[in-house]
């Protein structure tokens, strides 16, 4: 196993902060759940286009942990943590595995799928979470539209921006000194 540098404890917290920034910026409650949509999601799958899978994993469910913890929706804590690091691996992995190609059309192909198929895990995360956890029943199908906006818009921000990212020279050398 690959040990924890200080460079990549700071890289993880940087990207930890990131997550927890962006999840609160703009919160969009779902008053049927009581929870709430928001664009963390962007920078999760972010992590786990440019980060290696600890890392990222790390970066992702911590920090959208913290986030509800910090903004009052302490109930959703336990489940986002499981479910955004989730969502960081799963996207990780498919990237990992299918996406080694020169080919841009087909990198961005492959980060969409990821982006899609790490999605649908949160979806049903969260409503597993609300619906049986929470006791919401079938109440909680209420919040899979909001999860499902929120899912998308992080996907069309992580396809834009970590191609931009990508093609900067620091950053990649940054990114692979995490790998």
């Amino acid at each position: 196993m690959k040990r924890f540098s200080t460079f990549r404890i700071v890289i993880t917290a940087l990207f930890a902060a990131l997550v927890c920034v962006a999840t609160m910026l703009v919160p969009i409650p779902i008053p049927a759940t009581g929870g709430y949509a928001n664009l963390g999601d962007g920078i999760i799958l972010i992590s786990a286009f440019l980060l290696d899978p600890v890392c990222a994993v790390l970066a992702s469910g911590l920090g959208s942990m913290l986030a509800d913890v910090l903004a009052g929706y302490a109930s959703f804590a336990p489940a986002t943590l499981v479910i955004k690091a989730g969502v960081a691996l799963i996207a990780g992995f498919i990237l990992n595995r299918f996406g080694k190609s020169e080919n841009p059309g087909r990198m961005l192909a492959v980060m969409i799928v990821s982006g899609i198929a790490a999605e649908i895990f949160m979806i049903l995360g969260y409503f597993f979470y609300e619906g049986v956890v929470l006791g919401l029943g079938m109440g909680a199908a209420a919040g899979i539209p909001g999860n499902i906006g929120q899912g998308a818009v992080g996907v069309v921000i992580a396809c834009v921006v970590a191609p931009v990212l990508t093609k900067s020279r620091e950053v990649m050398e940054m990114m692979n000194k995490t790998k």
